[in-house]
């Protein structure tokens, strides 16, 4: 899907939208305005980018997500991942560990995931 980027204030307003969508726009405007205090046209300047970007539609003054936020986190952990080891999971995994031990708990939790995709 690509590299896709939220910056901090389009990441606020999309959690808006994940957390209560299907949301009508009426709606979404006034709780940007009670959260960001932003003004209608800010809104709605913001929703018409994103939708352009292919995060949210809005049709029929209805605001749903294209991207759910799980999507959007795994593009970002891949991206990071990529960019800053290589695409090698393992060399980020040994950054990870040298620095904090991992329980017991999140070790099976690791050795269930490698499982679980071993079996797919």
């Amino acid at each position: 899907m690509g590299h896709l980027t939220l910056a901090e204030g389009e990441l606020r307003f999309a959690e808006l939208i994940w957390e209560r969508e299907p949301i009508p726009s009426g709606e979404l405007v006034r709780l940007c305005e009670e959260s960001f205090g932003w003004k209608k046209s800010t809104t709605y300047t913001v929703l018409k980018k994103l939708c352009s970007r292919g995060f949210f539609k809005n049709e029929q003054s209805i605001v749903t997500a294209l991207i759910s936020r799980e999507e959007y986190e795994a593009i970002q952990s891949e991206a990071f991942v990529q960019d800053t080891f290589g695409g090698s999971l393992p060399r980020f995994l040994t950054a990870f560990m040298s620095r904090q031990k991992l329980s017991d708990r999140q070790i099976e939790e690791l050795r269930k995931l490698i499982d679980d995709y071993r079996e797919e």
